[in-house]
């Protein structure tokens, strides 16, 4: 494991994981593991783009100039999401401001990929506290107004939308949306909470059932060179992001009805220098704990090992709880 900021990208490794926490991964990073993240510990030089990792698939960009966030949830209240029976749909929405405090400082622009609690529950009071411009379909600011997100702050968007923001700056970036679905689960092919709340805004969500998926994004963040792309579920359209060429991809374990996601999903973005795991800890443990993988072991081995097949010459970033890689 790197303990200080080293934007040299990390020499190749395809062993296997040999456990969990940050400790196992250290050791299996030593003996030909997966290639990890840097710590907190030190700055040696100022970052390009310092990417961290708050858990499921919340992460924050930070530059010299600006924060964005993708899908920023870390209240983490339980939910049994990854148990036999599956997240509770009665599990009472808890926002705990103590814990976004510590963990989210600031934020400039957050982006929402869908409408789901561990997604979007803790935006509304995020984006009061910061200022931030929040994106999103018009499902996901509804359910955000009914939560008492600012309304001057929400910006609605269908996907094909293409900004620039810190025009202001010496170092805009730019977001560019895409349309995208939801992964499916079960015998018949099923969204979870799937459902939409258009039109007018619906009563407050008080239930996790409540916050309903509300149709898929997908997010192209450039920095000037450094750019990244992540979808918030194992799906994509993948005609709407023909031609991309991103630094690096998101993929998280998972997909198992959509046909060769990862291989599509590679193939796609022009096998990118980077892919790296997200949404791949169960987030009924702590986030200040080394993640648990909420599929098993085996789903994250199964998904490092189809990248290194589909595209091998593309580094494997598995990034810890809190911790960070820079570009």
């Amino acid at each position: 494991m790197n303990d200080t900021d080293d934007p040299t990208p990390p020499i190749r490794r395809r062993g296997l994981l040999k456990g969990t926490g940050v400790a196992a991964l250290a050791a299996s990073a030593t003996a030909g593991g997966i290639a990890l993240a840097q710590t907190d510990e030190a700055d040696a030089a100022e970052p390009t783009v310092r990417l961290r990792w708050l858990g499921t698939n919340a992460w924050e960009f930070t530059t010299a100039t600006a924060t964005v966030l993708i899908d920023p949830w870390v209240s983490r209240f339980p939910t049994g999401a990854y148990t036999p029976e599956g997240a509770d749909p009665e599990t009472e929405i808890e926002v705990h401001e103590d814990v976004i405090d510590e963990h989210l400082p600031r934020a400039d622009t957050i982006l929402v990929t869908h409408g789901h609690w561990d997604h979007i529950a803790d935006v509304p009071y995020l984006a009061k506290r910061t200022g931030a411009t929040v994106l999103g379909t018009e499902t996901h600011l509804n359910l955000m107004r009914a939560m008492d997100a600012p309304e001057d702050q929400l910006s609605q968007v269908v996907g094909g939308e293409y900004y620039q923001f810190a025009t202001d700056t010496d170092a805009p970036y730019t977001v560019q949306v895409f349309q995208s679905s939801h992964s499916a689960g079960g015998e018949h092919k099923r969204i979870v909470f799937g459902g939409t709340r258009p039109g007018e805004v619906p009563k407050r969500p008080k239930r996790i059932k409540d916050l309903v998926e509300g149709g898929s994004l997908t997010y192209l963040i450039d920095f000037g060179g450094v750019s990244f792309f992540n979808a918030g579920s194992a799906n994509f359209h993948e005609h709407e992001i023909a031609g991309i060429r991103p630094t690096a991809v998101f993929i998280q374990p998972g997909g198992g009805h959509t046909p060769r996601y990862v291989e599509r999903l590679l193939e796609a973005t022009g096998f990118p220098p980077y892919v790296i795991a997200t949404h791949w800890d169960d987030f009924d443990h702590p986030l200040t704990e080394p993640a648990v993988p909420g599929g098993g072991r085996e789903a994250l081995e199964a998904l490092r090992d189809r990248v290194a097949a589909a595209s091998p010459d593309s580094e494997f970033l598995l990034i810890d709880h809190l911790e960070h890689h820079v570009f």
